[in-house]
């Protein structure tokens, strides 16, 4: 079990012996039926961004290094979906998949009895909050070092009035003081067992929340309240549902950075890697980058070997060059694209054709030439967006356009080839100095642009990582400055564009 012991200045002890949990549980509460959402299945098993809200629930806890065991509490008559989910996810901390009760309480006591004896740390979550994030359950587990219960809360944005049964205000609590409770909550076994123990004896016992039993059956026990976060939603009305699959659209994952030279040689060398759109810019970095670290690296693009990307044809002849040289390819890298500025009523047929063929269908047919290859070295093939792909910007229409449908296929992707093992990510740079963006917006501020060197980095790391249907978002580290890159004799403006085309 991996516990991070640093407790906070203030932090005092609930207890003078010392807390040795033997392990620590989530226990994620499933038992919802979706009756305010209107629908025929349990509301955690609905999907947004591609899988039931569950399986997203379940992926955070079981990638928590502080989560040692999952038992899941389902809604009767659905154990059978849970466990072909996990199953499906290869989820290897979920130890116990069972049928929740009738009541809050009731499942409560459930989750107690298949956690067993012994001291144990439990959280307890709800499966449709399934934006909460690593730094919050690790923080949960963090303070049973020193406090027994501990609540997730937001301070509230809004004034709180309290009504009568006429509708009419009694009081207006200080906001400052009220927060809006989430979850996870976080106890030490013997707390939370003692609490119920105690609740047992009340005719009128009702749980809504397990914080609210320790506070009403054990009265002297602090309860730790740690930070939530406003993505941390819970899926409870049909807006939810929206709200979530669109927070899921914009989170930004970050691919984590090796330490040194040696460590990016060892990973890369020997593999093969695939650039459409790698004569200059992004792509002639990422190449060159990918080269010293020992990659066999294949760049392909119009102006240097005649490669259209639209063309089936052509695609499939790049892709055979580099296999039959190497005989394996392991990422696919797609960083071809144009931008043709103007209203979208004066652009001719041609340009919009042109447009539309080399910035979507384009990767497309990449992405269907690039699946048999990638099955065979379980391999990523990794796309680039632009800022504007959350919302269209004016004279750039087809380009927002398009850069919105590779960020809706990488996700759709991800879900489609997760049963090969194939990764697909897209990168979502900001403003980047390259002879594209020069040539299409002049001379720039040096310190308002991101180097192509530092997108070639980060789209390295991606490659090497373990991330799959992400976008990661690339932005200058503060006071960077790169210097105007001027465009280069020969090479066609339209190979390769630096994404975010915000003025």
């Amino acid at each position: 079990m991996t516990q991070d012991r640093t407790t906070a200045p203030d932090a005092t002890p609930a207890s003078p012996a010392p807390w040795r949990p033997s392990r620590t549980v989530a226990v994620i509460l499933a038992g919802g039926t979706g009756t305010r959402l209107g629908l025929g299945i349990p509301k955690q098993l609905l999907k947004i961004a591609g899988k039931p809200i569950i399986e997203h629930t379940l992926a955070v806890f079981d990638a928590a290094p502080e989560i040692d065991e999952i038992i899941v509490l389902m809604a009767t008559g659905h154990v059978a979906d849970a466990q072909r989910i996990v199953a499906n996810a290869g989820f290897r901390k979920v130890s116990q998949v069972i049928e929740g009760g009738d009541t809050r309480n009731a499942t409560t006591r459930i989750a107690l009895d298949a956690v067993g004896e012994g001291d144990v740390n439990i959280l307890f979550h709800d499966a449709v909050r399934p934006l909460v994030s690593a730094r919050i359950v690790r923080e949960c587990v963090n303070a049973l070092w020193s406090y027994s219960a501990v609540d997730v809360a937001i301070p509230s944005a809004d004034t709180i009035i309290q009504v009568d049964e006429d509708d009419c205000i009694t009081d207006i609590p200080v906001r400052a003081t009220l927060r809006r409770g989430q979850t996870p909550q976080a106890f030490r076994s013997g707390t939370i067992r003692e609490a119920y123990r105690r609740a047992e004896g009340d005719p009128d016992f009702a749980a809504t929340d397990d914080c609210g039993v320790v506070l009403r059956y054990l009265p002297g026990t602090p309860i730790k309240v740690i930070d939530g976060s406003d993505e941390n939603i819970k899926v409870t009305h049909p807006v939810d549902v929206h709200l979530a699959d669109k927070l899921f659209q914009l989170a930004a994952a970050q691919a984590p950075r090796l330490t040194d030279h040696r460590s990016y040689t060892e990973e890369l060398t020997g593999r093969t890697i695939v650039v459409f759109g790698g004569s200059y810019g992004i792509g002639h970095d990422l190449a060159e980058l990918a080269r010293r670290y020992g990659a066999q690296v294949f760049p392909f693009s119009r102006s240097t070997t005649g490669t259209h990307v639209e063309r089936a044809e052509d695609v499939a002849a790049a892709l055979k060059t580099a296999f039959e040289a190497t005989g394996r390819i392991d990422h696919v890298v797609v960083t071809a694209g144009i931008l043709e500025k103007g209203a979208l009523v004066e652009m001719d047929e041609e340009t919009m054709d042109r447009l539309l063929h080399v910035n979507f269908v384009g990767p497309v047919t990449i992405a269907r030439q690039s699946l048999p290859y990638l099955q065979q070295t379980k391999g990523q093939l990794l796309l680039y967006t632009s800022s504007s792909y959350t919302r269209g910007r004016a004279r750039y229409a087809l380009y927002s356009a398009t850069k919105a449908a590779l960020v809706n296929l990488t996700q759709a992707l991800a879900d489609e080839w997760a049963e090969f093992g194939v990764r697909v990510n897209c990168v979502n740079p900001e403003r980047t100095a390259t002879p594209m963006r020069t040539k299409a917006f002049g001379e720039e501020p040096e310190h308002t642009l991101l180097s192509s060197e530092a997108v070639a980095q980060a789209s390295l790391d991606v490659l090497i990582s373990e991330l799959t249907g992400q976008v990661i978002d690339v932005r200058r580290a503060p006071g960077e400055q790169v210097a105007a890159v001027p465009a280069q004799p020969g090479a066609h403006p339209s190979e390769q564009l630096p994404a975010d085309v915000d003025a």
